[in-house]
């Protein structure tokens, strides 16, 4: 048919024997049953013998290795669908197919899975990077409070944990948002990355403007209310250092955020991992060396009546322009309009903490606290803003705003379950509390290395010390499983939501347990030193 000729094959060419090739069935014998000849007998006996070695061993052994390479090939393609997408287009004219085109493009909801070594890896070096620069930032700390400026105005003291804490209710909360939107692949689009980036960094500069002179008032409230009187003169000086300071640190520790967020996302690594504590390790030191030198600005020209008032103005005046600019995404204008009172609430909160620095700091009982505050607030705050991006992303990968996955449904888990089962966010959660003793350890080394007698060393310190470093951050890592179950049930996101509360709570948290760690140390030091005299003085005479 079709020009080709069809040629029947003769049976010896198929193998057949010749007594099927005739197409007829042997003949019967006379006796009745059909016979074969001896050659085709002796052939299936073969045959059959053959097949009768096989044991169930052997099969297991040839069917094993072929089954596990399947296996293999199988969960390598599992991972890579889950890592990426394919796009298949079908074109039809009427009813036939006239063609096709098939693209593979990364999934925006795929992410390789993450173990408790991979974890560890990406978070270690940035938390090392950042305890290095709270490090920094406490001995700067140590130093500048003994500057005029800080000795005349002791409310700037006051000031310090707030503004310092910006870090994590703005900074660290723009880049878990950041973050989110890397993990989900809504900043692969080069538009709509411009769009995300600007209109987030308008936000900031809003919040950072407002929050900023909102911090220095309430420094202004609590030192008043502790002295039972308000200084006049010192509130253009506070309120001119706190928002020039809030607007600069902000300015340039989102522009790092933006290009760490972008570059972990190029190079494959998750920015929940890296990008807060990144965030932490220069937030400090910008933050504090951006205070001490625009206040001795100020204080060195407090006689020019102008000066302050005006620059405070100016810098409340570029407002309304980031506000238009933050406009661009209607979901960063929604956290304009209501996200103000978690900033606000946190900012608060921190500066209680900051009171109790500002009330010990200069006794003696306490010496030293100046170093150790931005390292034990830094690292809780570190490690919960990272667990809180990490839950968050999870949630906006496996749900919808206002509708929790079936295992998270309790909005009270057991402790338990927090830092005790197989699921990712309980493994992440454990590898960072394993990162606490360590890490302080290392860090008081160093410290101790640098300022030598002036840290307390005793036994005693060290280990309420890292007790307290612990305790906060149980504590932290509890509240940001149950802050974000609450927030993403209330349909609200846990990046700008619940980043802000948790590191005021670690602010206050970490004072206090640190004020009580310097207290509890001097008194035993105390009592130790007192029954040494009694026993001196009852010796033999």
């Amino acid at each position: 048919m079709d020009g080709t000729e069809t040629r029947q094959r003769r049976p010896e060419e198929l193998g057949l024997p010749p007594a099927l090739s005739t197409g007829r069935l042997p003949a019967a014998s006379e006796d009745g049953p059909l016979t074969f000849p001896e050659s085709q007998r002796v052939t299936s006996k073969l045959l059959g013998t053959e097949l009768s070695k096989e044991t169930a061993l052997s099969i297991g052994f040839q069917v094993t290795v072929p089954f596990m390479f399947a296996g293999l090939g199988l969960s390598g393609a599992g991972i890579l669908l889950n890592y990426f997408q394919l796009n298949l287009e079908f074109r039809f004219q009427g009813k036939k197919l006239r063609g096709f085109s098939c693209e593979l493009t990364r999934s925006p909801h795929g992410v390789f899975p993450e173990t408790t070594f991979t974890i560890t890896c990406q978070v270690v070096v940035p938390l090392l990077l950042s305890g290095l620069g709270m490090m920094t930032a406490g001995l700067v700390m140590n130093t500048i409070q003994h500057w005029p400026v800080f000795v005349e105005v002791k409310d700037l003291l006051t000031l310090v944990p707030p503004l310092v804490g910006l870090k994590g209710n703005l900074e660290m909360t723009l880049a878990s948002r950041l973050s989110t939107a890397a993990n989900t692949g809504q900043i692969d689009d080069p538009r709509e990355q411009h769009r995300v980036i600007n209109s987030n960094l308008a936000l900031i500069q809003v919040q950072a403007t407002v929050v900023g002179l909102l911090a220095a008032l309430v420094a202004l409230l609590l030192g008043a209310a502790s002295r039972g009187e308000l200084d006049f003169a010192k509130v253009e000086l506070l309120c001119a250092s706190s928002v020039i300071t809030a607007f600069l640190a902000a300015l340039a520790l989102g522009l790092l955020m933006v290009c760490i967020v972008i570059g972990a996302r190029k190079l494959g690594v998750n920015p929940d991992n890296i990008a807060t504590p990144i965030a932490a390790s220069l937030g400090d030191l910008i933050t504090l060396s951006i205070l001490a030198f625009i206040s001795s600005f100020f204080y060195k020209y407090k006689d020019s009546r102008f000066l302050t008032p005006v620059v405070c103005i100016g810098f409340m005046a570029l407002t309304p322009v980031w506000v238009l600019i933050a406009k661009q995404n209607p979901p960063i204008m929604k956290i304009l309009k209501f996200g103000w009172f978690p900033i606000i609430l946190a900012m608060v909160i921190s500066s209680f903490g900051g009171l109790i620095l500002n009330k010990t700091i200069s006794k003696e009982p306490y010496k030293g606290m100046a170093i150790f505050t931005p390292i034990i607030c830094g690292v809780g705050g570190n490690l919960v803003a990272i667990q809180t991006s990490r839950i968050s992303t999870y949630l906006h990968m496996w749900s919808t705003p206002g509708v929790l996955p079936l295992w998270m449904k309790k909005f009270w888990p057991n402790p338990c379950s927090t830092f005790c089962t197989s699921e990712i966010n309980s493994m992440s959660a454990r590898v960072l509390l394993f990162l606490v003793i360590p890490g302080h350890l290392i860090f008081f080394y160093v410290i101790y290395l640098v300022e030598g007698p002036s840290v307390p060393n005793s036994k005693i310190f060290v280990a309420f010390y890292l007790l307290a470093g612990l305790i906060q951050v149980t504590i932290l890592l509890y509240l940001a499983e149950v802050m974000t179950r609450l927030t993403w049930h209330q349909s609200l996101d846990p990046d700008s939501h619940c980043i802000p509360y948790l590191t005021g709570v670690g602010d206050l948290l970490g004072t206090g347990l640190l004020a009580l760690c310097f207290l509890i140390s001097w008194l035993l030091r105390s009592e130790a030193e007192l029954d040494g005299i009694s026993e001196l003085a009852s010796g033999p005479s």
